[in-house]
């Protein structure tokens, strides 16, 4: 059974919180190993003849200033918007609801809470819910529903 992608996160959290520069876990046949280092990383063994999830990303990527600023005119008009910036914490395809035949989880100008359900990331099949780690008023959804993000990538601001 594969290791629960809960407990991959939980880990990059730890190692984030800490000074530690890396860590490895072992389940059974099955181990992740998470560093800070940027240096290169030896290939993922295959278990039971099927490759390894991606690889857990080492360093969180800086904003990429693509999606910081989509068009020059128009932040020149408009004041740039300030705030709590909520980024992507895997590699993935973001979708802002649960179907396509349901409304999305927030709209911009909603007001949320800590905890509460912003957004799915789909990664390898697996359905992963964004929740929000600020609560305020959603200012901006960043992203276009199905598109694909990357490991740190902002998403939306929240105010």
């Amino acid at each position: 059974m594969p290791m629960d992608i809960r407990k991959v996160k939980k880990l990059i959290e730890l190692l984030e919180a800490s000074n530690i520069a890396e860590i490895e876990i072992r389940e059974g046949e099955e181990s992740v190993r998470i560093s800070r280092q940027s240096s290169h990383a030896p290939a993922p063994m295959p278990i039971y003849g099927y490759p390894q999830p991606y690889p857990v990303p080492q360093q969180a990527a800086a904003p990429m200033p693509a999606t910081a600023a989509p068009s020059t005119e128009a932040s020149a008009s408009t004041p740039p918007i300030t705030g709590h910036v909520v980024t992507s914490p895997m590699v993935g395809t973001f979708y802002r609801a649960a179907s396509p035949t349901t409304k999305p989880f927030i709209e911009e100008g909603q007001r949320v809470s800590v905890g509460d359900t912003i957004a799915i990331i789909e990664a390898m099949k697996i359905l992963n819910q964004i929740t929000s780690d600020y609560a305020g008023v959603v200012r901006k959804v960043l992203v276009e529903n199905g598109s694909p993000v990357e490991y740190g990538e902002p998403l939306f601001i929240i105010d």
